[in-house]
């Protein structure tokens, strides 16, 4: 079976890659874990997002948690963020969220955070994974050890109670839109934005269990962006299926993707003494003109691997106060465990109300903070094994390097293998866009012809 717990937790086709069969298993194998950690019997809460597959999963993880003597707790539909807000919340030993994000209604997955709202170690995922292939040994309980499930009908409430504090925002006399992609953020967003003030109008708020990313959200921003573009808004802001990315678009429907934010609030932060060691932690796909803008304004990048993960290792590690992705996960680590897409879209709406009432400023001008190097960027579809053949190929390799050579420190090739799709990821970077595109295909072309068409 290999490893089970990627990037962001165990991912796959719901029913297929990751069965009830499978959840039960990984239900046990935490619970076992947690109980040796911790030594007495532990509570755990599961959230979940709007896919159908949601309600079969979480069963079969309740079970599975319930048959090795953990108490379980469920919070029903709720952003990834919350999950690991509430277990502190509440005391709880871990929280667990079935969610596979940004991705399509089919798949679906287990992530699971610890009693302090960060994702689990390694070394506890070896251990839990252990007890799922076998070779630890799981003792169900009987009787009375049996754990209990029990429901939580205010975690919505209190995970908004929370984003109101931590945003700290008068959004009156914002006009905007907000996108769901109809899922977890529509329990929340309707009652968060309000709240702060903002004139709200929600997209991709009704959910019916299929509709999950399709067709909008922060996957299709081409949909929110026209709504904007027409209707006269401030802003628009999109969300992912779980809510933990974050991405928005101008009042003229231009894209303000995760590095032009993290450039927004990193400023801000500066200016007001909050940036800590003056730096911002953002992974290699991070654009070249952010770069080039961040230290031409005095603040210092760390980029790591791509994964919120990393990024949020490297916070920790240095001490960091702002991270992301380009993709929309921004982490404040003054507040939050986990990148939140609703705490990051409060606090760039923060910023356009205090910009717009003190001068007049319009998101498009905030949007221009900086320009973009063109960015040409390729998915190929691959499986399993396909990925490892990749990784193993030294013929693909060199040609990479050779292709980066031929961009005469024009530019750059980034070429990846996804943590958490199906796919390998072909980026390239610079400033003629002819050339950048010209390497991006023949650079897909090659690993078609050798690793994908065999």
């Amino acid at each position: 079976m290999g490893k089970l717990f990627g990037t962001d937790g165990v991912r796959g086709v719901a029913g297929e890659d990751l069965s009830c069969g499978l959840a039960m298993k990984i239900g046990r194998g935490a619970a076992a874990v947690l109980t040796q950690n911790t030594g007495r019997k532990p509570r755990i809460l599961i959230g979940k997002d709007t896919r159908i597959s949601g309600d079969m999963l979480e069963c079969a993880l309740a079970a599975g948690l319930c048959s090795v003597g953990a108490d379980v707790e469920l919070l029903g539909v709720i952003p990834t963020p919350a999950v690991a807000y509430l277990v502190g919340k509440y005391g709880a030993d871990a929280g667990v969220v079935i969610s596979a994000s940004h991705n399509p209604m089919e798949f679906n997955g287990i992530k699971i955070f610890s009693g302090d709202g960060y994702k689990l170690p390694d070394q506890v995922e070896n251990e839990i994974e252990d007890y799922v292939l076998g070779k630890s040994e799981v003792t169900l309980c009987t009787g009375a050890a049996v754990g209990r499930v029990t429901r939580r009908d205010n975690a919505v409430d209190d995970y908004a109670d929370y984003l109101v504090e931590h945003i700290g925002a008068d959004l009156t006399g914002l006009n905007i839109a907000v996108d769901c992609a109809n899922g977890a953020s529509a329990e929340v967003a309707p009652k968060l934005f309000p709240r702060l003030g903002a004139n709200c109008t929600f997209l991709g708020a009704e959910p019916d269990g299929c509709n999950i990313n399709d067709g909008c959200g922060s996957t299709h921003l081409d949909k929110l962006a026209k709504f904007v573009k027409e209707g006269g808004f401030d802003c628009g802001i999109a969300f992912d299926g779980d809510a933990d990315r974050c991405l928005a678009c101008d009042e003229k429907g231009v894209e303000i993707d995760g590095d032009k934010i993290i450039a927004l609030l990193a400023c801000d932060m500066k200016k007001r003494g909050r940036l800590d060691g003056d730096t911002a932690v953002v992974t290699v796909m991070s654009n070249l003109g952010f770069m080039k803008y961040m230290q031409s304004i005095g603040i210092d990048t760390a980029r790591t691997a791509v994964g919120d993960r990393y990024v949020l290792e490297e916070m920790r590690a240095r001490g960091y106060a702002i991270g992301g992705e380009q993709s929309g996960h921004v982490i404040f680590l003054h507040h939050s465990t986990t990148g939140d897409g609703e705490l990051t879209a409060g606090k760039l709406l923060k910023l356009l109300a205090r910009k717009h009432r003190e001068e007049g400023t319009k998101m498009s001008e905030l949007n221009a903070v900086y320009t973009k190097f063109p960015q040409v960027l390729i998915n190929l579809t691959a499986d399993k094994e396909q990925k490892q053949a990749y990784k193993e190929d030294e013929y693909i390799a060199g040609f990479i390097e050779s292709q980066q050579q031929n961009l005469m420190g024009m530019g750059r090739v980034l070429v990846r293998v996804s943590g958490t799709e199906p796919k390998i990821r072909v980026m390239v970077e610079g400033e003629d866009q002819e050339a950048i595109k010209s390497s991006a295909d023949r650079i897909a072309d090659m690993i078609k012809q050798r690793i994908l068409d065999k």
